[in-house]
């Protein structure tokens, strides 16, 4: 009688682990993933390039229509209360108060379509206290090309 229950029993866990890799993301190979990272890390220097220019918009180009941005009071959708708030916050006459800088940064693969950055970011000179923090963007591969879905900076 035991047999007869085991026997069900392996069949199924059979079933699942061939399951489980049948839905298994299949990593892009190593050369797709260098011209991927590549063009991540160029559209987050031609990022950081355009808030250094005041170019806020350009700034924003990385980001999805829909993107989210953590806050301390949770997620704020959206680039346009985005860009209200940095444009209040950080720019002043259409110029950035400070100069942007980007280091440590590391990418890591989600999965065929998705990237997790990490960095920290910095801001300095004009006259105010330096700042710096830690950043995780989300980047999703989009019919646009490489583009952020979240953004936690704090």
């Amino acid at each position: 009688m035991r047999r007869t229950r085991l026997l069900p029993a392996l069949l199924l866990c059979g079933l699942l682990s061939g399951a489980s890799s049948a839905f298994a993301a299949e990593p892009a190979p190593q050369s797709d993933r260098s011209a991927d990272e590549a063009r991540i890390q160029a559209l987050s220097q031609a990022s950081m390039e355009a808030w250094n220019k005041g170019d806020l918009k350009g700034h924003l180009a990385i980001y999805t229509n829909d993107m989210t941005f953590m806050t301390r009071n949770g997620p704020r959708p959206g680039v346009e209360p985005l860009e209200k708030s940095f444009s209040e916050r950080y720019f002043k006459e259409g110029k950035p108060k400070q100069t942007l800088g980007f280091d440590s940064r590391t990418l890591r693969w989600l999965g065929p379509d998705a990237v997790l950055e990490t960095g920290r970011y910095t801001l300095t000179g004009g006259g105010e206290a330096d700042q710096s923090g830690w950043f995780t963007l989300v980047w999703m591969r989009t019919p646009d090309g490489w583009r952020v879905i979240h953004d936690h900076s704090s």
